[in-house]
């Protein structure tokens, strides 16, 4: 089964950025990840990434550790 993030249209996907360091951002399931700031945007059932920095979620250090082994 492919991921939330792993749908988004490819072209897409490659401009998009944190809104907060406008760095690049991880791949993460449902979600894509900034492991600079340790914050997660969702992405919604619709496919759309919500990339708004007042509803990031913020990442503990085992999550970060395990989001950051595979890349």
């Amino acid at each position: 089964m492919t991921s939330r993030a792993e749908a988004i249209d490819p072209i897409t996907r490659e401009r998009l950025v944190c809104p907060q360091d406008h760095g690049p951002l991880i791949n993460a399931g449902d979600e894509l990840y900034n492991p600079r700031l340790r914050v997660a945007y969702r992405i919604d059932a619709d496919g759309i990434p919500v990339m708004l920095a007042d509803e990031a979620r913020a990442v503990d250090d085992a999550e970060h550790n395990r989001l950051t082994s595979s890349n």
